[in-house]
């Protein structure tokens, strides 16, 4: 098995992780008010969220950024708070703006949750001299990873409001609702102070 093979099934494998929910619940809460005729914006979305993402860990595995761990795992359930919190204020499921504020968040928040990759990947790498293209495998594994849990998540919402026509909202402000109690349950365990 090749090594970039090796690292792209790391990185798909984590995000997809049920140990590790927090990647999920974020995806849910970033992805939720979306549904399948909507693909090209979840793409640019889940996309912002990546490229976010691959920047802290790219500058955290090469030593240029460095912030607590502690820090670290106590913001990432609060990037999950406040995104299932913005889908409160979602009324219509009507998104005309080119780039909606949702993608600006992905973005920025992608930088926390980087950081939150980045010491399980110094782990992995070690003193490996190809590190760009274990990067880089990394990170495709995660985005592939990241359009399976959207896949799931659509396909939960399509079932619920097709099949059992469940109201699209609420069935928005359900997992909107779960996400952010989950995420402040860990904020909690989390306090770094």
């Amino acid at each position: 098995m090749s090594t970039f093979s090796v690292y792209f099934s790391l990185g798909r494998d984590h995000i997809a992780d049920i140990n590790g929910i927090d990647h999920i619940l974020f995806i849910v809460a970033l992805c939720v008010r979306y549904q399948f005729s909507d693909w090209k914006k979840l793409l640019i979305l889940i996309t912002a969220f990546t490229i976010g993402h691959s920047i802290t860990l790219a500058l955290s595995v090469f030593n240029i950024v460095s912030i607590s761990t502690e820090w670290i795992e106590f913001l990432i359930p609060v990037t999950i708070i406040l995104t299932a919190f913005s889908n409160f204020f979602v009324k219509k499921f009507q998104f005309r703006e080119k780039f909606p504020l949702i993608y600006y968040l992905a973005l920025f928040f992608g930088l926390i949750h980087g950081l939150g990759f980045s010491n399980y990947l110094k782990s992995l790498l070690g003193q490996s001299n190809n590190i760009v293209t274990e990067l880089l495998a990394f990170n495709i594994g995660l985005e592939i990873g990241q359009l399976l849990i959207v896949a799931c998540l659509l396909l939960t919402t399509f079932i619920a409001t097709q099949l059992f026509s469940l109201n699209r909202r609420e069935v928005m402000l359900f997992l909107s609702g779960a996400a952010m109690g989950l995420a402040l349950q860990m904020c909690i365990e989390r306090i770094p102070f």
